[in-house]
């Protein structure tokens, strides 16, 4: 039967169905069409080096995912790949994009959260830490220090002292100061790249300084020595604190040394790639380095040390790049295999901008510990 051929009540009827239903696959569509983009933006809106980052996660790892992600946001900030300052996706929107449980990455953000590296601020979301910003205590006692310093020119004008005679002073003063001589302790966790860390910074801080290199293994048989400032890699600043509670201690960002990005650089595109950790939680940040450097590899794997199929994919690749305190490794591969250690060396950015201003307020301190002395 053909509509035409329907009473006008019937026609009524199923022309308001008909516009019903095409109203609802508009709708469909649309709410399709809108879901695609909100995919994609969630993509956009985690940022290029957060992407990257988390796109190193393994589900079918041996390793957590929770593990996985909380080493690979910490050391994407303890390498400067999350910088000072940089929005972290919410909770919610993170886990969307990851297909993780929000109580998964929520727990994540929360250990983040105590160890210092990121904040939550009211109205704006959450954010890596601006360790260079001014903490509340330090804003105080730079008041403070304004306050002596209008006490002390008043004080100098009360002797009959021009504005040029103290100023002079105060010059003269910071000049003796600044020839101080301090001794810096540089902590890591393995000897070998402890030494090349402290072998690094000895060419950026004052001749008469002593770098002093130190790892963590040598703290159960030996007694470290006196230090006026404590530096270590960024995700060891909780322990150097708990090691060295009176010491000052200031965290250096961490990236891979120049011999490592040519090594990557020059790796055979058609190369299998093994990527062995030796800490688990370093796994998704390592390989993310590794397909950044070597972005013309397209066949790479990534392990722990304790992964149980670690022999067999060892037999198969045709390049091992393991981290440092992974390198008995090498003593597993044919003659026609390559090994790459993957070896990190300080920022210069972060040794001139956290390090080296460390280095002079402890000058002071020290300087002012050896003036009470003397009194």
């Amino acid at each position: 039967m053909f509509t035409s051929e329907l009473p006008i009540s019937l026609k009524v009827v199923l022309n308001a169905r008909r516009h019903s239903f095409d109203r609802l696959l508009l709708e469909s569509k649309l709410l399709c069409y809108i879901d695609t983009i909100m995919t994609q933006n969630e993509s956009n809106c985690i940022g290029d080096a957060l992407k990257r980052i988390t796109d190193a996660i393994d589900v079918d790892s041996s390793v957590s995912v929770s593990v996985q992600l909380r080493g690979a946001l910490e050391y994407g900030i303890a390498t400067g790949e999350l910088p000072a300052n940089s929005r972290l996706p919410p909770v919610r929107r993170l886990a969307a994009y990851l297909k993780l449980s929000p109580v998964t990455v929520s727990n994540v953000y929360a250990v983040l959260q105590e160890r210092g590296h990121i904040e939550g601020r009211v109205g704006s979301g959450t954010f890596v830490v601006d360790r260079g910003r001014p903490s509340a205590s330090e804003t105080l006692q730079m008041a403070a220090f304004d306050k002596q310093l209008d006490e002390l020119v008043r004080m100098g004008e009360t002797l009959g002292l021009s504005r040029q005679d103290i100023a002079f002073r105060v010059v003269v003063a910071s000049a003796r100061r600044t020839i101080k001589p301090l001794r810096i302790l540089m902590l890591a966790t393995f000897r070998d790249t402890t030494e090349a860390y402290a072998e690094d910074l000895r060419g950026f801080v004052d001749s008469a300084d002593e770098v002093i290199a130190w790892s963590v293994d040598r703290l159960d048989d030996e007694v470290p020595p006196e230090a006026d400032l404590v530096c270590c890699p960024h995700t060891m600043i909780s322990e150097a604190r708990r090691l060295f509670p009176e010491t000052p201690v200031v965290g250096l960002t961490l990236i891979p040394n120049g011999a490592t990005r040519v090594a990557l650089a020059t790796m055979p595109p058609e190369a299998t790639v093994l990527v062995v950790s030796f800490f688990d939680d370093f796994l998704a940040l390592m390989k993310s380095g590794v397909s950044r450097f070597a972005p013309h590899v397209d066949d790479i794997v990534a392990v722990p040390r304790s992964d149980t199929d670690l022999d067999a994919l060892l037999s198969k690749a045709d390049v091992l790049i393991h981290s440092s305190g992974a390198g008995y490794l090498r003593d597993q591969l044919r003659a026609d295999q390559i090994a790459i250690e993957y070896k990190h060396t300080p920022d210069s950015n972060s040794v001139k901008q956290e390090l080296l201003p460390a280095i002079e307020a402890a000058r002071t301190s020290a300087v002012s510990k050896e003036i009470d002395r003397e009194d």
